[in-house]
């Protein structure tokens, strides 16, 4: 059967998401969803492409196309997100759509292609897989087994925490959660994304997300905004203040979150995505979950080095350095006209 390529219309979300969900391959980030927020909070074009045969979804590519002076022209699959990349039922549909999203490329003059995937896709192209690392593992509906499963030594913090009288509560809003995760990524030198951002997700996603915050001595401390998709939870966006790390807040948050998932049936934590030798990856390891390492594929039209925005760069130090010392207002007033471009 011949195949089309055509892109992603507002009356086909749901024979999308319905293909996502029953696609071995498939994410969370792969879902329609990311779209409509992404266009709502953003403002970025989003021509996702759908393959098809005799009517039928056979592969899907997520697409977000960034242009911004600072980071460049980019299409990715998939911005904003850990993991895209195509997942299609055959390699023909697999090479259908990426041809496409090669020509959308260079029709628009962008100046790379990326596919951030889980697994390569045999393409040859340029590649990061030793930047970026993912942490995945089993969860089980029993607290004192998960408690177990985490290494000595961070378990006696995750005890610690428990004995201090930490407490865990699902948010209704975001007030508590935007606090402690804008204070952590200025803390960091990160702009901050918007509000509205969080909102559009919770929005969007209503139903398979909900937040998670920490609290000692009935005050907030730390805070985690989660995804659910199938039989997995992904803890995606958080932060706590310099309290958190004396506390053990963030250990305990986590370790109540895995709790809270596997009660509702979930069965696999997702720790997503750290760059290797970081803090965050040492943090992920030390909780007991291996690393994995992640594709990251490139198209690149002009040819030249891999792109590399990631804050690592020298070219970005200089901004991470002030950008950390600015008072929390003007780092969350200015945040969000940078990280728009972040994806």
């Amino acid at each position: 059967m011949s195949l089309i390529v055509t892109r992603l219309s507002a009356d086909r979300h749901e024979q999308w998401d319905a293909y996502v969900q029953r696609a071995p391959s498939a994410t969370f980030f792969h879902l329609s969803g990311w779209k409509v927020a992404i266009e709502n909070a953003f403002g970025h074009d989003c021509p996702y492409l759908l393959a098809e045969s005799a009517g039928e979804i056979v592969g899907v590519l997520p697409l977000v196309r960034i242009k911004s002076l600072l980071f460049g022209h980019m299409i990715s699959s998939s911005a904003f997100a850990v993991y895209g990349g195509p997942v299609a039922d055959t390699p023909a549909a697999l090479r259908a759509l990426v041809e496409a999203a090669s020509a959308l490329t260079d029709s628009v003059g962008a100046d790379y292609l990326e596919l951030r995937g889980r697994a390569p896709t045999g393409l040859g192209w340029p590649a990061k897989d030793q930047t970026y690392a993912t942490f995945r593992r089993a969860i089980s509906a029993d607290p004192d087994a998960n408690l177990k499963a985490i290494p000595r030594k961070q378990r006696a913090v995750v005890r610690k925490a428990i004995d201090r009288g930490l407490t865990g509560t699902v948010d209704a809003g975001l007030d508590r959660f935007f606090l402690q995760y804008a204070t952590s990524v200025r803390n960091l030198g990160t702009p901050v994304f918007p509000r509205r951002w969080f909102a559009e997700l919770l929005r969007v996603f209503h139903g398979s997300s909900d937040i998670l915050t920490i609290e000692h001595d009935g005050r907030p401390v730390s805070s985690v905004l989660n995804f659910y998709f199938r039989d997995e939870v992904l803890p995606y966006y958080g932060g706590g203040g310099r309290e958190a790390r004396a506390l053990g807040a963030n250990d305990f948050m986590y370790y109540d979150l895995m709790c809270r998932a596997g009660a509702r049936g979930a069965t696999l934590f997702d720790f997503g995505r750290s760059k290797v030798g970081s803090g965050a990856f040492a943090f992920k390891r030390n909780f007991g979950f291996e690393a994995a390492p992640l594709h990251y594929e490139y198209y690149l039209p002009q040819g030249g080095p891999l792109p590399d925005a990631s804050p690592n760069n020298p070219k970005y130090r200089l901004m991470i350095q002030v950008w950390s010392r600015l008072p929390l207002g003007v780092a969350n007033a200015l945040g969000p006209r940078v990280s728009r471009y972040l994806g």
